[in-house]
């Protein structure tokens, strides 16, 4: 009896263990959502320094900012890092050209991080290079995570006091998810104090709906606006429900395979920066990377129906920021770039926007668009070259921030010509 009565509390002692770490391990994997309202202290809070009451969150004035690029491996000197500064106007600073009332040309940029140009340093954007090939300074109001919505409400704000001649609005595909979230954790899993407004269409009009956080001390309890956050964020239902781990997170886990490749890339990040060395055969970052594009696939696919179901509130947008070019007078022009995990989808199945860029073409005279993909496409398919090797991963190089501003220098020619 007492044998197995041994065996018994061995068995139950192996589950509870391997339960244990099955939840710890999920809590660690971008494509799993474990708890719907994590907590948030007053020292994360702290840190969130780009708090602004009407747009979530949005760079601030006057501000420098150096990021390790992750550049080097464990328990080596940090051997680069980026500057992102920004000016009075909160604009990232364009080192090449101040701002001069006189120019004749004047260009002012709007959109998300791919806009900002995350990971390469001020003089490495696409608008430090246009600025070199315009001779004149060019505004850089890209703001992190942003979607075409945020990007067009900070426009309206900011516009008024930095009127330009040209303005770019420059956005990933992943805007047609950003245009239908409140709360990013509900699609961006852990991604937690990002509350945002939105629009959305009432009998065809975009109406706009505010952030149900006015204070920064508000997100400490952002459980007590739940009704609020999933009635208006589209993804609670159709993406964070979907992917939520429940008992027994063991049967979550080792539901996929690259579960396990991912805890195991992970396992091994920890253990190099616990020896403080890398170990040889293996660069555990980069197939980390790899791993995680592969769980961020299902995501991909779901964008792509996103813009099949949602593509009215996307052109209503696009026709907001036409209307608006048409009031204050100044020449817009929408660009699509691409995300690293949207590149290496599309190269085998065809960009997930679908037709949007020749719908707009056809249904706009006085809007220019851009398929920065049709631009940037490497002669030998190798679409990760257009990128950064390491960091945070998916951002442009400053070589293909270069060709970005090749192709937006022939834009405004090209504009000039016509009139």
């Amino acid at each position: 009896m007492l044998p197995l009565v041994m065996m018994a509390l061995a068995v139950a002692g192996g589950v509870v263990v391997l339960e244990y770490g099955s939840h710890r391990a999920l809590e660690r994997i971008p494509s799993v959502a474990t708890e719907e309202f994590p907590e948030i202290d007053r020292e994360l809070l702290g840190k969130f320094s780009s708090f602004d009451p009407e747009l979530g969150w949005v760079p601030q004035p006057n501000r420098e900012k150096q990021k390790d690029t992750g550049d080097h491996l464990p328990g080596e000197e940090v051997r680069t890092t980026v500057t992102y500064s920004t000016d009075e106007y909160a604009s990232r600073v364009c080192p090449a050209k101040e701002r001069a009332e006189s120019a004749d040309v004047t260009v002012s940029t709007y959109g998300d991080s791919y806009c900002f140009c995350r990971e390469v340093d001020d003089d490495e954007t696409f608008q430090n290079y246009l600025a070199k090939d315009l001779d004149t300074h060019v505004a850089n109001y890209g703001g992190g995570n942003y979607g075409l919505d945020q990007a067009l409400m900070r426009l309206k704000r900011t516009y008024p006091e930095d009127p330009t001649d040209h303005v770019f609005m420059v956005v990933t595909a992943s805007s047609i998810a950003r245009i239908l979230s409140v709360w990013k954790h509900y699609q961006e899993f852990g991604n937690i104090l990002a509350v945002k407004p939105r629009y959305v269409l009432e009998d065809g009009e975009l109406e706009r709906v505010e952030s149900p956080v006015d204070e920064k001390d508000e997100l400490l309890d952002l459980e007590s606006k739940a009704d609020f956050l999933r009635t208006y964020d589209f993804h609670y239902e159709h993406w964070f429900t979907p992917h939520f781990a429940t008992r027994p997170y063991t049967a979550d886990f080792l539901e996929k395979n690259e579960h396990l490749r991912y805890a195991g890339y992970t396992a091994g990040k920890e253990l190099e920066r616990r020896m403080g060395r890398s170990i040889p055969g293996i660069d555990f970052d980069q197939a980390q990377t790899r791993s995680a594009l592969r769980l961020e696939q299902p995501r991909v696919r779901y964008h792509e129906r996103l813009f099949e179901t949602h593509e009215p509130l996307f052109d209503a947008l696009i026709q907001e920021f036409v209307d608006y070019a048409d009031e204050q007078d100044f020449e817009p022009v929408f660009v699509m770039v691409q995300q690293l995990r949207y590149a290496k989808y599309e190269s085998e199945h065809g960009p997930i926007y679908g037709d949007l860029i020749d719908r707009l073409d056809d249904r706009y005279d006085d809007l220019t668009t851009v398929d920065m993909a049709r631009h940037l496409s490497p002669d030998d398919g190798d679409v990760e070259s257009l990128y950064v090797e390491r960091g945070e991963g998916g951002h442009y190089s400053p070589e293909t921030n270069a060709a970005i501003a090749d192709v937006l220098a022939d834009v405004i020619e090209a504009r000039a010509v016509a009139r």
